[in-house]
Order: structure tokens, then sequence, then C-alpha cells
């Protein structure tokens, strides 16, 4: 296994880390859990033997079971593992039940304890924005929850750059904790991040956790241009290819470019590539994984054993290279040419 530190920290973490969507039976708000206790016992069991450290849930996957279930899974485990988990989604029918007001942020996090049966969460981020709440009430929620022991470190998931940008000014400005890591959505076939937000996570030194590193599954393997049926998966219960704006017919071509680099690395996967490919970016802390089955979950596992040429990574990066988009890819480089050029600088 690999391993980092997250963002800025000292918190060491590994590259790879099991997510809990598929956790708690059932299916909430439009997402299907197949994963039983049972089944999420020895995915835990697998992820701790293969060295994995760090766990990703949240307070609304499978209506609140993933996080009762992990915090099952992991027992006596529990202080040798890092537990992030996120709120803010909706969770329940009342108009109180989602959102990043302080009130909602702390009952959130007091009802995400009881359920992981521990005292403490190591990472706590927020889910979704909430144009509603100011800033500062949200950051000032959060302050409070590390004064109180109860959280050790936060983040965020799913802000664009300036929200999260104003958000630390904020957080600076008033003394409280900051964030320390984002985790967005990012893959072969979604690398809109690359404009905005991961130049300013370079820039202050933030941690990335990629979920949906597969872009929901269709970069597993499983689909082709001759088969082209959804009928299991996460493609089946939820439009992933529509959500993540993934281009179907880029996809096939991006298979099936991972499909030849697998076939240079023995019993590789392409779903093992497309995963080694992220983990050649520095930026990422981690990638979480996400699986139905332990087998498939150990395929996924066996990524940070691959190592890829840069020959490869360097196809993979041409072949999915965003398009140019304004401002962001106006003059790139910054700066005058003749300076530029005179130090070197690309």
């Amino acid at each position: 296994m690999q391993y980092t530190t997250l963002g800025k920290t000292g918190l060491v973490v590994s590259r790879l880390m099991l997510g809990t969507m598929t956790f708690g039976e059932g299916t909430s708000y439009g997402f299907d859990h197949p994963v039983n206790q049972e089944r999420a016992n020895n995915m835990v069991s697998q992820a701790l033997e293969a060295g994995i450290n760090f766990f990703d849930t949240a307070n609304n996957y499978g209506e609140g079971r993933a996080e009762e279930y992990l915090g099952r899974a992991l027992g006596s485990q529990r202080s040798n593992v890092i537990i992030a988990t996120k709120l803010g989604a909706r969770t329940g029918p009342a108009l109180t039940d989602a959102g990043l007001s302080y009130r909602h942020v702390i009952a959130s996090t007091e009802a995400s304890l009881k359920r992981l049966g521990t005292d403490y969460i190591d990472l706590l981020q927020l889910h979704v924005p909430d144009p509603l709440t100011p800033f500062e009430e949200t950051a000032r929620a959060l302050d409070h929850l590390i004064q109180r022991g109860l959280v050790r470190y936060v983040g965020y998931s799913n802000l664009n750059d300036w929200q999260a940008a104003t958000f630390l000014a904020t957080q600076r400005q008033h003394g409280y904790a900051p964030f320390v890591s984002a985790q967005m959505y990012y893959s072969l076939l979604g690398r809109d991040i690359e404009y905005g937000v991961v130049p300013f996570l370079r820039y202050e030194g933030l941690g990335l956790l990629v979920w949906s590193p597969l872009a929901g599954g269709f970069l597993s393997g499983k689909y082709s241009r001759e088969l082209t049926s959804e009928s299991s998966g996460r493609l089946a219960s939820f439009d992933y290819l529509s959500i993540l704006s993934i281009d179907r017919e880029k996809g096939y071509t991006v298979i099936e470019r991972l499909r030849e680099i697998a076939a240079a690395h023995g019993e590789a996967t392409p779903a093992q590539i497309a995963l080694a490919w992220l983990l050649t970016k520095p930026v990422i802390s981690s990638v979480i994984l996400g699986a139905s089955t332990p087998e498939q979950f150990a395929d996924n596992i066996n990524a940070s054993n691959l190592c890829l040429s840069p020959e490869e990574v360097a196809s993979l990066d041409s072949l999915t290279e965003p398009k140019p988009l304004y401002p962001y890819r106006w003059r790139a480089s910054g700066g005058d040419s003749v300076v530029r050029q005179a130090l070197n600088i690309s």
C-alpha cells in the first residue's frame, strides 16, 4: 500500500481508501446500497489486511446505516484507522434535515458519532454547498466541534474554487480551524477540476480525496461499443453518464486504451490502470474505492501495486486532455513570454 500525508497536515493516510456509499441495504435518494453488515465486515477486513487505514462515509448513505455498518465492522480497530464522514445533504423530511446551519452541523455530527460508535471523527467534511447559510456560521460550527474534541480535522466536498477559497479566508479571518482537504469527482473522463480547483489545492496545500474514480463504474472495463447495456452496477440505479457529463463515445476510446495498457501489465484490469493513473497525481492524497462485492474491491486494491511508465501516463493524459475553458486556459502560463523564455519557464 502507498501512503502519504493528508495535505500539509502530519496525518499519514493510505492512498487508497474504502468508500461506504454501497453500505446499508435497500435504496435511498436514488442510490442502491447492496452491502449488508456481513459483507461490510468482510470488505473492511480486506481493507485493513491490504494496509488501508482511511475510510469514507456520510450521514446520508443508506439513510445513516452506512455509518452504523462501518462502525460495527471496525470494532476494536477504530483507534488504528482514520474515519472521514460528511454532512449537509438531506437526511430526513424536516426543513431542518439538510444544510450547513450551526444547528444542523452540530446535531448531524453528534448523530454521526452515535452511529459510528466513536468518540471522535477524524475528518468531518461539508458534503454539498448551502447557499442560504453564511460561511462564517458554518465555519464557527466546525471550529466549535474541534474545540470540543469531537472532530480532529475539517474538509469539504463539491464546492467550487471560489466557494472554497472564500470559506478558507473566512476561517483564517476568525482564527477557526481551516480546511485541510477537498473531496471531489476526478477521473480520466472527468478532469474539470484541473481548471481551477487543482491549482487552488496546490496553492493552499490541501489534500485531494477523489470520489468516483472510475466514473460511476464506466471505466471498470465492463462496457464497450459492442456491450452498451448498463443493466448492473451503479449505472443501473443512477444516471452517472448524465450527472458526471460523461462523453460515452470518448469513454469507449479511453476504455480501449486502458485495455491495451492493462495487457502490457499481465493480469492487470482496465479499472486498475485507471486508478493507477490517478495515483500518479501528487495533488491526490487518497482515492476512494467504492465496491459492491469483496471480489470487486480486491481487484481495485491491486491498483496500488501497479507502476505505469511515463509514456503510458502521457498517453492517457493526452487522450483525455480537457478542452480549453476561459479564463483558466487564457495564456495559461501567465506572465510575459519574453521574461518566461529568459528564465526558462514553460
